[in-house]
């Protein structure tokens, strides 16, 4: 009696036996949960899921720093030549030093595509790509001078320390290659105007900044300093890293998880894991002769078909910049100087559009081309540090310019909006940077109300408390 009582502790009922296992079930769920959780805990950058299905899943973003002219480049204004010489007849034209007459494109336009995108002499291979350009000719910011309008565009604030772009989307969404940074910015010749600020991590974790490449460079060793380590062999880095890991550890858990010493660490393992990954990705010999000729030669060439190397290899956001300075600033002889700076560039990004396409990566990734704001459609007159008194070049104009898309779920082949018949304002369908920023947050998958983060007691957003989608563009 005593052993089948003992025997029969040892059976369920079919109910009991599902609710055992049910409950087994739901213990493995949560043990593979919080085996994620943790796993996401000791490396920020693990690809996360984004709030709905993406169109995009990485960005590459020329930057044209200074101001190209819009009115030069994909925004023809026929009315300029008409009024050459002329003032302009408008009564809201606002400019931040003293202006002339109207100044006409010394640059011919021309229907290109299927679509019939207008688009300068100036890109003439950005042109066979025209019907995949999505063209914004109704951008508008807040103030026309740089430091505040290059941080707006690249962090969405002009005047705050705010992350950037780069970070929020490698923050939103990871990386997926571990052995590279979610974000790069190149530079050649070094940091712009506001520098590091422009791809900072704010009040993000510092694993999400930004890593910045002198792209000047050719060498892998001078690309990323101390990128290999000539006296250790990887498996002695591999020690050392460790103990400087188990010591950190002990020290972090006695100051409440400090996110510094946690971003110092991540850095460390980072700058380990990239000596094979870098080494690989930067190295464009082992692209095939005709694709470096494609992309053609000097820095924008090479540190361009390097961005497709590195997206294609799972890094989220890539920026490249076009010069260190203002180079596309043209106060003064913009007929030479933007026919210069579009030559040095135009081969390049005709490249990319075309190399993406037919590697089939153009539909998930987003390139994005523009800078801080655009230029006056009236020449700028002399006035003592301000120019050099040539009555050619344009002022600068955050009131109305251009901002061009390709990809990643963008509409092809589609100009939005649009400038005043001179080209100062933006009049049709006004475009907001936050309004940029949410749609690009939109298409890689993200509500921009809703990706925030918790500093200093609120929710911050990249888009703070403006912005909306321009549905319109999205495919």
């Amino acid at each position: 009696m005593q052993n089948s009582q003992n025997n029969k502790n040892h059976f369920f009922t079919r109910r009991d036996f599902i609710n055992r296992v049910g409950n087994g079930f739901g213990a493995l769920s949560l043990s593979a949960l919080l085996q994620q959780e943790a796993k996401s805990a000791i490396n920020p950058l693990s690809p996360k899921k984004p709030h709905f299905p993406a169109k995009a899943k990485s960005v590459i973003h020329l930057f044209m720093n200074g101001g190209p002219s819009q009115v030069d480049t994909f925004d023809p204004k026929p009315a300029l030549t008409k009024y050459d010489g002329k003032k302009i007849p408008i009564d809201y034209l606002k400019t931040e030093r003293p202006t002339g007459a109207a100044l006409k494109s010394p640059f011919s336009f021309k229907k290109h595509g299927q679509s019939g995108l207008e688009i300068s002499e100036l890109f003439p291979n950005v042109a066979r790509s025209a019907d995949d350009l999505c063209i914004i000719r109704s951008m508008h910011a807040d103030v026309p001078n740089h430091e505040p309008s290059l941080l707006l565009m690249n962090c969405g604030e002009p005047r705050l320390i705010r992350p950037s772009v780069g970070s929020w989307v490698s923050y939103g969404l990871g990386s997926e290659n571990q052995n590279l940074p979610g974000f790069i910015s190149m530079c050649p010749g070094g940091y712009p105007i506001q520098e590091s600020q422009n791809w900072q991590a704010g009040f993000l974790p510092g694993v999400y900044q930004g890593t910045y490449i002198d792209s000047k460079h050719t060498t892998i060793n001078k690309l990323i300093n101390d990128i290999k380590n000539s006296k250790l062999t990887m498996r002695q880095q591999r020690s050392q890293l460790d103990l400087i890991a188990k010591l950190n550890r002990r020290h972090q858990e006695r100051r409440s998880n400090d996110a510094d010493l946690e971003s110092r660490l991540q850095s460390f393992e980072l700058a380990y894991r990239m000596q094979i990954d870098a080494t690989d990705a930067f190295d464009i010999s082992k692209e095939p002769k005709s694709i470096r000729e494609l992309y053609g030669k000097g820095i924008h060439g090479r540190q361009t078909l390097i961005a497709r190397r590195l997206v294609e290899r799972g890094v989220r956001y890539v920026q490249l910049w076009h010069g260190a300075g203002q180079p596309w600033d043209s106060h003064d002889d913009l007929a030479v100087n933007h026919r210069k700076l579009a030559k040095q560039c135009d081969q390049s990004i005709g490249a990319l559009l075309t190399d993406l396409k037919q590697r089939g990566m153009l539909d998930e990734t987003l390139v994005i081309w523009g800078g801080e704001f655009g230029r006056t459609p009236v020449v700028e007159m002399p006035k003592p540090g301000s120019n050099q008194g040539k009555i050619n070049g344009r002022d600068h104009n955050h009131w109305g310019f251009t901002v061009w898309m390709a990809g990643g779920g963008t509409k092809g082949g589609y100009a939005h909006g649009a400038t005043d018949e001179f080209g100062f304002k933006a009049v049709e369908n006004p475009v907001h940077v936050h309004d940029l920023h949410a749609t690009i947050l939109r298409l890689l998958g993200f509500d921009h109300e809703k990706l925030t983060y918790r500093y200093a007691g609120r929710d911050f957003r990249l888009t703070d408390v403006h912005g909306k989608v321009i549905d319109a563009i999205i495919s």
